[in-house]
């Protein structure tokens, strides 16, 4: 936790980032740093979670953190969560809360209120299209002999 702390200030204080700082490790060994890059790489989703979990999964040649722990300097986004979840380690520590966020104008309040919401009552226009066309893949999916389930 120490070290994903120090790359969250370490971020604030060369100026290329928010915040935030994660690192993933392995048997007690730290294998993938990351550091909020949204403003440097002009990538909004390149928060030191998402960073660091790419790190980590091409650091193993897998696209699961099987057997790893990941420390964040700040409680996760939905956005991130989200990731976490997909890499499928086996425990997430984090130092500050979402509402500590929330206190320095980096609150994710309305992306939880959002998902919440039925798709025609939210704030970005969203619409299904081409549903029909688009079920042929998820069929071929469920057939194929080729898929590495994840």
């Amino acid at each position: 936790m120490e070290e994903a702390i120090r790359l969250s200030l370490e971020n604030v204080e060369s100026g290329k980032g928010g915040p935030f700082g994660c690192v993933v490790v392995k048997g007690g060994v730290i294998i993938a740093h990351g550091a909020n890059e949204v403003t440097t790489s002009n990538d909004p989703t390149a928060h030191a979670e998402v960073v660091a979990i790419r790190k980590a999964c091409a650091e193993l040649g897998s696209f699961q953190l099987d057997g790893c722990e990941i420390y964040c300097s700040c409680e996760p986004c939905p956005m991130c969560l989200g990731a976490i979840y997909w890499a499928r380690p086996k425990a997430i520590y984090y130092a500050n809360t979402k509402a500590d966020a929330a206190a320095i104008d980096f609150d994710d309040a309305f992306i939880y209120a959002e998902m919440e919401r039925p798709i025609g009552d939210r704030k970005l226009f969203t619409q299904q299209l081409m549903r029909d066309e688009a079920q042929v893949a998820f069929e071929k999916w469920k057939a194929s002999t080729k898929k590495i389930e994840y």
